[in-house]
């Protein structure tokens, strides 16, 4: 049966499961290899957790890079996205994956306050693991994308992001109503109107890159190219990247690699933001 939602990734994605698999293999290694400090608090939720990647020669003012994992706000969890810390290692950077609470046992507004106060987190705490948090870039895949420009936008600015990575993301929340989540998450007008990147102010001193598979659907790309306009047009320094022979989940599964397309834009963006 031809998959007609532009939206259900699985449906597009042949190999779809086979890379979720391989993301978790590689991350438990990343785990296991990496120095890390796993699971530390920025609330009091079970679901309020980070882990912490930290390169073996940090000595103190590190540049530090936060993730946000995607799953449109009901799947996944940190500990699917470790391996996304190699490559920021790599580029002489703290990694600090995010774990969030998910939809719909909690609403969007729950989501973005979580990422929020782990953000402060890494403002008030990050010194104590070397890292300069004046020195912060962030990135985001999918849903992730739309989590992380809320640490640049609204009363968020001025934010403190030197630059941001956006991988595959929504902007525009208003087409996820009508797809297959209708029925999974529900999300309201309300929310739409409120958490949508396009309907807000975002702040121009972040340098944002967006990023979106060459095998994306329609609207992942539709959705990159009108919120880079709608960036440009608020004064902001917007790059854009399609990234050749890849989809919706293999481009984030790239991410860990600094030697592929993906995980070079990575590099550079965190060295940019040192």
């Amino acid at each position: 049966m031809v998959e007609t939602d532009p939206f259900r990734i699985r449906g597009h994605v042949a190999d779809f499961d086979a890379i979720v698999d391989d993301l978790r293999v590689r991350s438990a290694a990343t785990r296991s290899a990496l120095p890390m400090k796993a699971d530390i608090a920025y609330g009091d939720e079970p679901s309020e957790r980070l882990d912490v990647f930290i390169p073996e020669d940090a000595n103190g003012g590190a540049p530090v890079h936060m993730f946000f994992h995607g799953g449109y706000w009901r799947m996944f969890s940190k500990n699917d996205y470790s391996y996304i810390a190699e490559g920021v290692v790599a580029a002489g950077a703290i990694a600090v994956i995010v774990d969030y609470a998910l939809m719909p046992a909690v609403r969007l507004a729950t989501i973005v306050d979580q990422v929020r106060r782990a953000r402060r987190w890494v403002a008030d705490h990050i010194g104590e693991q070397g890292g300069d948090a004046s020195r912060l870039s962030v990135s985001g895949h999918s849903a992730g994308a739309q989590l992380a420009t809320c640490l640049f936008s609204d009363d968020a600015v001025p934010s403190g992001i030197k630059s941001a990575l956006l991988l595959g993301g929504v902007y525009d929340l208003e087409p996820l109503q009508d797809c297959f989540l209708k029925s999974e998450i529900g999300l309201t007008d309300a929310e739409v109107d409120a958490f949508s990147p396009c309907k807000r102010t975002h702040d121009p001193a972040t340098s944002v890159s967006i990023l979106v598979g060459a095998r994306e659907t329609e609207p992942f790309h539709a959705q990159a190219d009108a919120f880079a306009r709608y960036l440009t047009e608020q004064g902001s320094k917007v790059s854009q990247t399609v990234i050749v022979a890849r989809n919706h989940m293999d481009a984030v599964r790239d991410l860990g690699d600094p030697n592929s397309i993906t995980g070079r834009c990575l590099t550079r963006m965190i060295a940019s933001a040192a």
